[in-house]
């Protein structure tokens, strides 16, 4: 980047702090500090930096999108996000929400199924040496180093199946993006021994996530 374009993304940076976030409720210091910081264009493919800060989903290219910035704000507030957390991240696309997390939280395990998505977040995450990148379906996580305080979906599902939850501690943390035809909201819940539910908290758009369609019952 030239001195004129690092000068630039900071000022945009900044104004995306005071117009997205600090207007919608993310309220976390630490976080607006943290996203205050994180280039977010480092974690996008070029042909998408040029639209970093804009309150728009991202096209990432084959189907998939980078989360608005007020979505993913929103879920780590409502995370309250704790030093010693362990988090498994869902949808790391080029590695921005793993970058935000890995200012805050102890380690981060960030799940991508596009490959070139996965590419991208290992090198630009190659600093940070509390996140790992996973290449796989994003439905099946990381079960080999659960379990997890923490399970950020940074996406919209239908659904969210019992192998994925069983990969959280009893008692953690899991916020994510919920659909229901074709409406997205954003939601947190606690994963217990008696059931999990994820209960809406904000009607905000949120990008969808491949591999959680919910299974279509068959009708005449």
């Amino acid at each position: 980047m030239t001195v004129e374009t690092t000068d630039s993304s900071e000022t945009m940076r900044h104004a995306m702090v005071a117009s997205q976030l600090r207007t919608n409720a993310v309220s976390d210091p630490r976080l607006v500090a943290v996203m205050a910081r994180v280039p977010r264009e480092k974690y996008l493919p070029v042909e998408a930096q040029a639209m970093a800060y804009r309150d728009t989903a991202l096209p990432l290219g084959r189907g998939r999108f980078q989360n608005v910035p007020i979505a993913t704000g929103r879920l780590l507030t409502e995370a309250v996000l704790q030093a010693t957390d362990r988090v498994l991240l869902i949808g790391a696309a080029g590695g921005y929400t793993a970058a935000v997390l890995a200012e805050i939280v102890a380690s981060v395990t960030a799940v991508e199924s596009d490959a070139a998505l996965a590419a991208l977040a290992r090198t630009a995450l190659a600093d940070h040496a509390n996140v790992t990148v996973v290449e796989g379906p994003l439905e099946a996580g990381a079960a080999d180093a659960g379990p997890y305080d923490l399970l950020v979906i940074d996406g919209a599902t239908e659904h969210l199946p019992e192998a994925l939850l069983a990969q959280v501690k009893p008692g953690g943390r899991v916020v994510g993006g919920i659909a229901d035809r074709g409406v997205s909201r954003l939601a947190a819940g606690r994963r217990s021994a008696g059931g999990f539910a994820l209960l809406p908290f904000a009607d905000i758009d949120c990008v969808p996530l491949p591999g959680f369609a919910r299974t279509k019952s068959f009708t005449f």
